[in-house]
């Protein structure tokens, strides 16, 4: 064991109701009365109230936190609730700090909320971090993650962090100066088109309890310094298996300390192609708007390949697009393709440009030195329906 000592000092003695409420806690000896008194001081910020962050937010709320942040600029969509458990159906189309505060009001009236429906950023972070003991990171994307990185080393506060896929968790604890951060897990973003999004991989709706539930435990712990916190280790969740792996992770002695919040932007950039020959290989959808305007008078000669799955068709599709699922291409590359989209130019599509990429580069090598050509839309459908003036299926 190697414990850390409490995070927070403690707060005014509890009163008759709250030693009535928090009476399972008060029992444990980690805890007990001086430990919830720190829950009740204490000021945490949970970015993303989302998937991850609504378990936490349950928990922590639960807990008797004294102050919870929520940092989310999204609304809730029907998507949502297959596992943002938070939210109900009456909140579809709220803002998600709304629809949490509410739940966390419900929850335990004494825990005062804070509302933040901004997007996290470079500029906004550290001064947002400042008022805060602790940050749960709940974010799905990398460039956010590495704002609450260097964020929280520049505030000198924990951060507790998970993230899912699939049927797959991650999460642990980072802290500058006493341990590793999330850039000595991933020093670099994933290649473009690597690694998909929830969205495009999908995620098993209970998974985020599962890692939430345990991302509010190490939170708690830190609070109160009880046991041993996950600093320096990286807990790896497979709910497919039903199993769980722990791999050790050390601050790389050679980085330079944190000076200023960087994100790593996220890119659809296409795998394995240059700047130059990534420009080349994509268009807008502008240019394809005109290219199917071209197709229809009879001027130019193309196919639109849509690379998403069936289902995603029927929520929103680009007209006169041929389906081909991105596995099938990826298996068959161009004997994927429908006769009537063979010997002519083709243009790819997925849903925001990321699968697409993928799809282009395993037909790329068919295409070398042929004169046909093989181009992908960038942004996907979420860009057509954007310059269509479309409403797109949130999720």
């Amino acid at each position: 064991m190697n414990p850390l000592p409490p995070l927070v000092d403690p707060g005014p003695e509890l009163t008759r109701a709250e030693l009535e409420r928090y009476a399972r806690h008060l029992a444990l000896p980690q805890v007990g009365p001086l430990g919830q008194r720190r829950l009740r001081r204490a000021r945490v910020l949970v970015v993303g109230a989302g998937g991850l962050g609504a378990p936490v937010l349950q928990y922590l709320a639960a807990a008797g936190t004294g102050v919870l942040g929520i940092v989310d600029d999204d609304v809730v969509a029907l998507s949502n609730l297959q596992r943002q458990v938070l939210h109900g159906t009456a909140d579809v189309g709220r803002p998600k700090t709304d629809s949490a505060a509410e739940a966390v009001a419900r929850l335990d009236p004494g825990v005062h909320v804070r509302t933040h429906p901004v997007r996290l950023d470079a500029d906004n972070a550290v001064a947002l971090f400042s008022g805060y003991d602790l940050v749960v990171d709940g974010a799905d994307n990398f460039a956010t993650r590495y704002v609450v990185s260097d964020a929280a080393a520049l505030a000198g506060i924990p951060c507790v962090w998970g993230s899912i896929l699939r049927f797959e968790g991650q999460l642990s604890v980072f802290w500058a100066g006493r341990g590793p951060t999330y850039r000595d897990l991933y020093p670099e973003p994933p290649a473009p088109g690597e690694v998909p999004s929830c969205a495009e991989g999908g995620v098993i709706g209970a998974l985020p309890g599962t890692i939430g539930a345990v991302m509010a435990t190490e939170a708690v712990k830190l609070v109160t310094g009880a046991g041993e916190p996950l600093l320096g280790r990286v807990l790896l969740h497979d709910a497919l298996a039903m199993t769980w792996r722990e791999l050790r992770l050390e601050a790389d002695p050679a980085a330079a300390p944190v000076s200023a919040v960087t994100p790593a932007e996220a890119s659809c950039g296409v795998p394995g192609a240059d700047a130059g020959a990534a420009a080349a290989e994509s268009l807008s959808a502008a240019e394809l708007a005109g290219l199917l305007e071209r197709r229809e008078q009879g001027r130019a000669a193309f196919a639109l390949v849509d690379v998403r799955e069936g289902w995603e068709r029927e929520l929103a599709a680009v007209p006169g697009a041929v389906h081909v699922p991105l596995a099938e291409l990826l298996d068959h590359g161009p004997a994927a393709l429908p006769p009537a989209a063979r010997g002519t130019d083709l243009v790819l599509h997925c849903q925001a440009g990321t699968r697409s990429a993928r799809a282009l580069a395993a037909l790329r090598p068919a295409f070398a030195g042929r004169e046909e050509t093989v181009r992908h839309l960038e942004g996907g459908v979420l860009a057509w329906l954007a310059h269509t003036g479309q409403e797109p299926p949130r999720g």
